[in-house]
């Protein structure tokens, strides 16, 4: 069983990097190089801007290459329960904002070439008890009169269509969300960002920023100091560099993966007959999919802890367990991957986008955002161009998380009230 994320490790290195030191100026610095990063500097890049983007690590090591590969399409929040908050209009909005994030990833995929397996299979949203399926289709009411008709529900005599187990007691089904490699997706926008002149520099934190006599930013890094005019900020939870107001800001929540070996078509066929993207109902959820080489994919919240190899190998036995607890047949099934990584989540889990001193930034998806992150890098390259008002975010406060510092002490205790929720509800 590899310790790593099978998305990275069945996808090829990025390759368009920049060599020698970090020096000059530029139009824009990005920080960051996942999806928001890689998406921004390539939308930057067809502007005519002069881009440089700087990863600490490698393109796609942080949450991005360490997801469900999942684009799916509206938030993950009840609806009825974000249109009585925000009112309809806004979260109408919103949820087209997700929409329009599949929509983004189809269209990159195909304009730049990207060999990722994208896929419309649809997601369905199961009802872990049999109290959740009624609350399901009455959401499903107010989505298919309001912004999503294509959504329907199906019922548990009925599931067998979807999916090969019996632990559910019904589902919700988008079918307008997708499926891809995300690994190679990443990678695929990175490099189509360096053909148009990005200077890609991986292994290169940001170790300082501050503001440049007569105007602009002074970014430092261990490979020299370089001045740009705006800097887009595209981090996530990163605990590198000079971030101390946005990790107030976000909590690093550790999600957990592992993915079988290869099965058969047949046995997949009995399992998840239409592909879909799945996702249950609980608060310390479980979500699984298949992968481009017919392995299955299972991951979830198995322990509110960070991710490291000790740490990783103790959430994949939990989730073997809940594999098994859905698919019995897959209890002598090999485990060939299993990995972890860290979510941005914000408090109300939605996404934060904006300026701020002007330094630009775009993160917090909570866990959805894998569309969501690359409709917003594209957007943020429009709002660095003066377009503010298409920041679905724009209007959104985002105040400091009481008690929060940057390490998340609590996340024990938010475990252990989610796994209470999970048993009482």
């Amino acid at each position: 069983m590899k310790l790593t994320s099978y998305w990275l490790d069945t996808s090829e290195p990025f390759s368009g990097g920049a060599k020698g030191p970090i020096e000059g100026t530029y139009d824009v610095a990005v920080i960051g190089g996942g999806l928001t990063g890689s998406s921004a500097a390539l939308a930057l890049a067809k502007k005519g801007a002069r881009v440089i983007m700087l990863e600490a690590e490698t393109i796609g090591h942080a949450a991005s290459g360490r997801n469900g590969a999942m684009c799916n399409n509206g938030f993950a929040q009840d609806y009825g329960v974000m249109s009585d908050k925000l009112g309809r209009e806004t979260a109408d909005r919103l949820y087209r904002a997700f929409d329009a994030g599949v929509d983004m990833v189809e269209r990159l995929v195909a304009e730049e070439g990207i060999d990722c397996s994208f896929a419309r299979v649809g997601k369905i949203k199961l009802a872990a008890k049999p109290e959740h399926y009624d609350k399901l289709a009455r959401g499903q009411e107010l989505l298919a009169a309001h912004v999503d008709p294509d959504t329907h529900m199906v019922r548990r005599e009925d599931l067998a269509s979807e999916i090969g187990s019996d632990r559910y007691y019904g589902g919700l089904v988008y079918r307008q969300s997708a499926a891809m490699h995300v690994g190679r997706f990443v990678r695929g926008l990175a490099e189509a960002a360096a053909r148009r002149g990005v200077a890609i520099h991986e292994r290169t934190p940001m170790t300082g920023l501050t503001a440049a006599p007569g105007g602009g930013h002074l970014v430092s890094s261990p490979k020299g100091r370089l001045t740009a005019r705006q800097v887009l900020l595209a981090s996530g939870i990163s605990q590198v560099g000079p971030l101390g107001w946005i990790r107030r800001r976000i909590v690093p929540v550790g999600a957990f993966l592992i993915v079988t070996e290869p099965l058969s078509v047949d046995l997949l066929d009995r399992l998840i007959p239409r592909r879909r993207n799945a996702v249950d109902t609980k608060n310390l959820v479980n979500y699984f999919r298949t992968t481009p080489d017919n392995r299955l994919l299972f991951g979830g919240r198995a322990r509110f802890a960070v991710s490291n190899p000790a740490s990783d190998e103790k959430s994949g036995a939990i989730l073997r367990a809940a594999l098994h607890d859905v698919y019995p047949e897959l209890c002598n099934t090999r485990i060939d991957y299993c990995w972890g990584g860290m979510v941005d989540m914000t408090r109300d889990r939605l996404p934060r986008a904006g300026e701020r001193n002007g330094i630009y930034y775009s993160m917090g998806y909570s866990g959805h955002g894998t569309q969501m992150s690359t409709l917003m890098g594209t957007i943020m390259a429009e709002v660095m161009d003066g377009r503010a008002a298409l920041n679905p975010w724009k209007d959104f406060a985002w105040p400091a998380i009481p008690g929060h510092f940057g390490r998340p002490w609590f996340l024990p205790l938010v475990g252990a009230y989610y796994r209470i929720k999970d048993r009482l509800q």
